[in-house]
C-alpha cells in the first residue's frame, strides 16, 4: 500500500509560505530527535506529496507518512518510494504490513480510542507512545488528525 488519503481541511498550515517540498521535509525532520529518513526527498504537487527515502523501520515509515498527511492542505500521501530494511529484504514489496491508521473525529478522546481499539481506555497511553512525532500533547488532539493505532503486541 502506497497512497493514503487525508482529510485537506485540517492540519498544521505549513504550505504556502515558499516551497512546499522542502517545507514538508523540514516539518517531518524537526518532528524527529534524529534523522528518520536516509536521502529524504519530498514533493508537492496540489495536494498531494510524494515520499522517497529509506525510513529505520516500519513504524517510523508510518509516523513520516502521518507527519505529511497532517498538514493543512494535504489530501493524499504517495510513499511507493519510502522503503525500510524489511520492505527491501522481503521478496515481495507487497507484503508491508497494513497500517492501523485512525482519522480523529468531534467528541473522540485518546481514552475513547483506546476503550474501542483495545476494550480498555487506560491503554490510551500506547497510542501516545505510538505517535510522539503526531501528538505532541495528549491534550490537543483535534478532528482530522490522522494517528497510528500500533497493535498491543507492538506497542
Amino acid at each position: 500500500m502506497g497512497i493514503f488519503s487525508f482529510l485537506s481541511t485540517s492540519g498544521k498550515k505549513v504550505l504556502g509560505l515558499g516551497d512546499n517540498s522542502e517545507a514538508i521535509k523540514n516539518e517531518i525532520e524537526t518532528s524527529f530527535e534524529a534523522l528518520p529518513v536516509e536521502g529524504l526527498v519530498t514533493a508537492v504537487e496540489g495536494g498531494k506529496v510524494t515520499l522517497a527515502g529509506l525510513a529505520r523501520d516500519i513504524p517510523t515509515r508510518e509516523k513520516v507518512i502521518l507527519i505529511a498527511g497532517n498538514v493543512e492542505g494535504v489530501d493524499s500521501v504517495d510513499a511507493e518510494q519510502l522503503l525500510t530494511p524489511e520492505l527491501i529484504a522481503s521478496s515481495n514489496l507487497r507484503d508491508e504490513p497494513e497500517p492501523n491508521f485512525y482519522t480523529i473525529e468531534k467528541g473522540d478522546t485518546l481514552w475513547s480510542i483506546a476503550e474501542n481499539f483495545y476494550k480498555n481506555g487506560s491503554k490510551y497511553t500506547k497510542i501516545v507512545e505510538a505517535n510522539l512525532e503526531v501528538i505532541k500533547d495528549a491534550d490537543k488532539i483535534y478532528p482530522g488528525q490522522a494517528i497510528r493505532i500500533p497493535s498491543l503486541t507492538m506497542a
